[in-house]
């Protein structure tokens, strides 16, 4: 069985040398698993929190999607797509927010931190703080729990809203009575390196200290290695690898045996400049493939485009039943599958008086099956196979005393399967697209209606 796992991009900025290996390097390693179902979306929605330049979110969200696949995601193998390409996501969104407590949001380190230097600097608590960012871990949850991903690779800073999106799952799983939501587990990559910028600190567009993966090409990445701070030490003086940057940054790209003759040329004392000159020519070795893949991508985004659409596709061939599933637990359903029960009339018969109805058969090999009719004799359900007739009947008495309300209906891209007991006894032809599904789930819900009212 595969693990899913699911890694948002916020498309904020370009991306550099740090995101490269802190987080789409390993991503990509990950999704070539076998036992791994990987998602990867980028965090548009959660771009509007951060920034409201709309140039740089447009120009963000091409970057971004062409970095990653020239760093070598295969679109056929993973589910790559964008944020606001899935409206069941912002649906979700409120669905959870109606049960999430205001109290746990109160207590989000990014909420907290906007509040606390408020109150440092005299202002309002609540000055410049957006409804968007209190509601962050809402739309973080809705991102995860829309896929029921198992498994979400984040820093440590975000290691409380994956805590946060298990607290929500948890309680409207509790509030509508059953698992709607599998809780997902945080996977912090230890092993993972974090990059030095060119100033020595962590490499951060926060720190504007950052060196360009693609962005300018060659002499950009060169002339950005050059301006990496070094010490005062000259040529022929021993350098120390171990605080050097250069040093740093070498090792995240090249073999043991690289690194040894590096390190070792730095404690022989080469110059600052020619050590600068060997790590561009390292870098280069790795990131000029990819980068002829990005700018190929960045002058063809119409294939881009195609790609994310068919990404969506995908995606929402997931969300789309999730959504219609959480539609009817909470009682968002259509009209004629509101079950009579609830006031206590009894469900209305089909044309002539006529009703839903089993028909029971063997077959040919040997063992028993039943169909469910609605009362127009459309066929709503075929059962799985009994060995014995009487365990078939055991399950159509189950179905009968169950009504819509009881009943729990998985809604799958193209049909729909009737389970009792966590275990599927019935399911529904295969219709042809999401209308007819949705129409036919309305139908089979008022023939249930209507074998409860015969009981």
């Amino acid at each position: 069985m595969k693990t899913r796992v699911l890694t948002g991009i916020t498309t904020t900025g370009t991306p550099h040398l740090g995101n490269f290996v802190g987080a789409i390097r390993p991503a990509v390693a990950a999704s070539k698993r076998d036992d791994v179902d990987a998602f990867y979306f980028m965090a548009d929605y959660h771009a509007l929190i951060k920034s409201d330049d709309p140039a740089r979110i447009e120009r963000s969200r091409l970057e971004i999607a062409a970095t990653w696949l020239a760093a070598g995601l295969d679109p056929q193998k993973v589910t790559f797509y964008r944020q606001s390409d899935i409206p069941e996501i912002p649906e979700l969104t409120w669905f959870l927010t109606c049960v999430t407590a205001k109290g746990l949001l109160n207590r989000a380190h990014a909420y907290k931190a906007a509040v606390d230097k408020n109150t440092e600097t005299g202002e309002d608590a609540d000055a410049g703080i957006t409804a968007g960012l209190y509601m962050y871990p809402v739309l973080m949850a809705a991102d995860i729990l829309a896929f029921n991903a198992n498994k979400v690779p984040v820093g440590r800073d975000q290691i409380q809203h994956i805590e946060m999106a298990r607290d929500i799952a948890q309680r409207f799983n509790h509030i509508y009575g059953r698992e709607f939501f599998a809780l997902p587990e945080v996977v912090i990559e230890e092993q993972v390196a974090t990059l030095p910028g060119l100033d020595g600190r962590k490499m951060s567009k926060s720190y504007d200290n950052t060196i360009p993966l693609f962005a300018g090409g060659q002499k950009h990445l060169r002339d950005s290695i050059m301006r990496i701070v070094t010490d005062s030490r000259l040529p022929g003086e021993a350098k120390d690898p171990d605080s050097s940057s250069l040093f740093t940054i070498f090792r995240a790209f090249a073999s043991e045996a690289e690194s040894s003759a590096f390190r070792q040329a730095l404690v022989d004392g080469i110059g600052w400049g020619e050590a600068k000159q060997v790590l561009f020519e390292r870098l280069e070795v790795d990131v000029a493939p990819m980068r002829e893949s990005y700018d190929a991508l960045m002058a063809r985004p119409a294939v881009i485009e195609e790609i994310l659409r068919e990404g969506a596709k995908k995606a929402r061939a997931i969300a789309a039943p999730k959504i219609a599933e959480l539609r009817d637990a909470i009682g968002l359903r259509s009209g004629t599958s509101v079950a009579p029960q609830a006031n206590g009339a009894k469900a209305p018969a089909g044309k002539g008086g006529k009703s839903a109805r089993f028909a029971s058969f063997r077959d040919a090999d040997g063992s028993f099956r039943f169909r469910l009719f609605s009362a127009d004799g459309e066929e709503l359900l075929l059962s799985r196979s009994f060995a014995d007739p009487k365990a078939a009947g055991v399950v159509q008495k189950r179905i009968k005393e169950l009504g819509s309300v009881s009943a729990v209906v998985q809604v799958q891209p193209q049909s729909l399967v009737l389970e009792i007991d966590g275990e599927q006894v019935g399911a529904t032809p295969d219709y042809d697209g999401e209308q007819a599904r949705d129409e036919a789930l309305d139908r089979l819900r008022g023939a249930l209606d209507q074998l409860a009212a015969q009981e």
